[in-house]
């Protein structure tokens, strides 16, 4: 099926809406707020919108029967309430004008369409195993009414707690059908944060993936009083418990419970009604809990997917990111929905390493990786690549300088390739995309955290272009998008179809802060209106907290983040994270950065070196091979983080030194320059709390971990 094929809803013709249909049910016009902006100008010189505009006549892929839309009455953009619905942000006509959505309409939509395509893939004995969309409605529908059964209030919270897998996927969609809101909770957070989560979300049930995620629920059960139920979905229960079930047991529970009774309350659900709860990975405080709307989640799956050109029926993707962040669930549950694809499961050691052979198993259409994913492989690949004989070394090293011009070519709209490129391709880029599962893939994203210009041009040297996205929780994920038809190298896009950016404040060379607006934009922060009101202005316009500006194209690039800004003592503002990683491409040995000096007379820098984990993903004091290489160039024979501190390892603190002398010397003034820096003997990672879940860097919590050697800088 074409592109051409994927459903355009620019034209309010091709799905006419009744003025008054079921119960509840409106005139969209009723709740139109102030048109975007003029569809000609959002499209014009944007990603491939051929599917918008070769519309031919034929029924959309996915129709939608008229009369549909369902509303509840609203007044405002914003809610803190559970229950209380929002007004849609509207445009009268073209993108962001389309009929609103429940989950359940989006999800029939494909059912009735696309029923015996395969949905849900994942590995039971070392063989895959396959839910087509039929048998995947119908376990939603059953999981819906065993959440009935087991007591589950409208308005409250359902608990996921573990690793991807088809019963995740089941769990969220049918705790939504069933009036319920769906909220992933970390695998790695603690048991306290997770009771905070589950209080929070005045959760009735806990689904958790094995007994290592049950134990953490059991520490904090009695703290939590609106608990009714635990369900665990891998493995058999250690221990038999009241009111704790098996997978197997939860899905016969609603057996008894009428389809007619699920129907009512599905029938009953309102477009602008919360349905899923997205938390913060609360890097500044307790996480906060992003209100998402049905028409949220329904609205961006269909305007990413159209902006991407996604296929219908032909996608297939690989599911192994935290579906508790915004940027997996949307991607892996909502736009695959949307667009009828395969959601093949990885296994749960997916980033200690299995990661590769499931690509290469699955072989994926689109591919997404924070950052840190796109680095582990870069290294994996210099490191495998140091071993190579001299001759693979050249030909390796000539076929990645036609890569990267070529790329370049394609970036700037020249379909030219250098000379060679043909055999460079045979050669090297096919090979290597084989290699990385990577060989049927369209598009390969990053986003969730700044990539490096190094990294981003060492897979565009393999031909292969690595796209940024941008956005956050409270924006359902994507508000700016790149592609192959329309990309710059360290921006992330353009915006959302349907969407506006405004930059707040600009200052003279044109950085302001990045608002949004559209039908992405979150309902509000659960039971928090102070910090709704700090994100939401007066206008509906959403607040990211992020510094950005715009090329002459109207590409966006972000250049820092406002409460990341160091303020030096002189009264300078500093964005930390380009100097971070002008640092990191200049010296290969060096994993994370991170720049301090906030009210301070001038910067200093913490660093830690490129080191191996062990099976819990916890950094170790090995010295990863490209490491141990780079050491060996300098003349140091050294295989452990602590040789190179202990002996301060003249020859590495050295060639660090200079690296930070070619970094100041493209600084713009004197303040942004770094003048001491020490190396800590343990990296940063997730299980330490140094990152995030994406693994973004936890600013507040570095600093307070590594006081002692900050002081030490300023001599206090």
């Amino acid at each position: 099926m074409s592109a051409d094929e994927f459903i355009s809803q620019s034209d309010s013709n091709e799905i006419p809406v009744s003025e008054n249909d079921a119960e509840g049910s409106v005139k969209t016009e009723e709740y139109q707020t102030v048109a975007l902006h003029d569809s000609k100008n959002q499209l014009n010189g944007d990603c491939s919108f051929s599917a918008m505009n070769s519309n031919t006549g034929d029924e959309p892929a996915i129709p939608l029967t008229p009369g549909d839309v369902r509303l509840a009455q609203a007044q405002e953009l914003w809610s803190t309430a559970r229950d209380k619905p929002v007004k849609l942000r509207m445009a009268a006509s073209g993108p962001g004008s389309e009929p609103p959505m429940t989950i359940h309409q989006m999800f029939m939509a494909t059912v009735q369409k696309y029923g015996d395509y395969p949905a849900l893939r994942s590995k039971k004995d070392g063989m895959w195993v396959t839910l087509t969309y039929k048998e995947y409605y119908q376990q939603t529908r059953a999981a819906a009414k065993s959440f009935l059964k087991l007591g589950l209030e409208r308005f409250h919270g359902v608990g996921i707690l573990g690793f991807n897998s088809p019963e995740w996927f089941i769990a969220d969609i049918g705790c939504i059908l069933a009036g319920g809101l769906a909220t992933g909770i970390y695998t790695t957070n603690s048991p306290e944060a997770c009771q905070y989560v589950a209080e929070n979300c005045e959760a009735n049930v806990l689904v958790v993936e094995n007994n290592k995620q049950l134990i953490k629920i059991l520490q904090v059960r009695d703290q939590l009083p609106h608990l009714k139920a635990i369900v665990q979905y891998k493995d058999e229960l250690e221990q038999k418990l009241p009111n704790v079930y098996t997978w197997a047991e939860f899905m016969k529970l609603g057996e008894s419970v009428p389809d007619s009774e699920l129907d009512t309350v599905i029938d009953s659900q309102k477009a602008n009604d919360c349905c899923t709860l997205i938390y913060t990975s609360g890097t500044t405080g307790n996480p906060k809990g992003v209100m998402l709307s049905h028409d949220n989640i329904t609205w961006t799956a269909s305007s990413a997917g159209l902006m991407v050109n996604l296929r219908m029926a032909e996608e297939e993707l690989v599911s192994y990111l935290p579906l508790s962040h915004v940027a997996a669930q949307v991607q892996d549950m909502w736009i695959c929905m949307r667009v009828a694809g395969v959601a093949n499961f990885a296994e749960p050691d997916a980033l200690k390493g299995s990661l590769a052979n499931t690509l290469r198993e699955v072989r994926p259409t689109s591919f997404m990786g924070v950052p840190r994913v796109w680095e582990k492989m870069q290294e994996a690949m210099k490191s495998a690549g140091a071993k190579s004989s001299i001759t693979k070394k050249k030909i390796a090293d000539w076929a990645k300088g036609i890569g990267l011009q070529a790329s370049y070519n394609a970036m700037d709209g020249d379909s030219s390739v250098p000379w060679g490129f043909t055999l460079a391709n045979a050669l090297v880029f096919k090979t290597v995309r084989k290699a990385l599962g990577l060989d049927r893939c369209r598009a390969c994203y990053t986003g969730a955290a700044p990539i490096t210009k190094d990294t981003l041009e060492y897979f565009m040297s393999l031909y292969i272009p690595v796209f940024e996205l941008y956005g956050m929780s409270e924006s359902t994920g994507p508000h700016s998008v790149s592609c192959a038809e329309g990309y710059r190298i360290m921006s992330c896009g353009k915006v959302l179809t349907g969407c506006k950016t405004k930059l707040d404040k600009p200052d003279a060379d044109g950085n302001g802060e990045v608002c949004f607006w559209g039908r992405h934009v979150f309902m509000g922060y659960l039971n928090m209106p102070d910090k709704t009101e700090e994100a939401l202005d007066a206008d509906g316009w959403l607040h990211s907290g992020d510094l950005g500006k715009h090329d002459n194209e109207n590409y966006l690039y972000i250049t820092g983040r406002i409460k990341e800004l160091i303020i030096t003592a002189g009264g300078e503002n500093v964005a930390p994270v380009p100097i971070e990683d002008a640092l990191k491409e200049e010296v290969s040995i060096i994993s994370n950065v991170m720049l301090v000096g906030d009210k301070k007379k001038f910067l200093s820098m913490l660093l830690t070196l490129k080191c191996t984990v062990d099976d819990n993903g916890d950094p170790t004091d090995e010295l990863t091979p490209l490491a141990v290489e780079y050491c060996r160039q300098h003349g140091v024979i050294a295989t452990k983080v602590s040789e190179i501190i202990n002996k301060k390892e003249p020859a590495i603190y050295k060639a660090i030194q200079e690296g930070i002398d070619r970094t100041n010397a493209k600084a713009t003034s004197n303040a942004q320059k770094v003048q001491k820096w020490t190396i800590l003997p343990r990296d940063f990672s997730i299980s330490g709390g140094e990152l995030g879940p994406t693994m973004k860097l936890k600013r507040p919590v570095v600093s307070k971990m590594y006081q002692e050697d900050i002081n030490k800088f300023y001599g206090e």
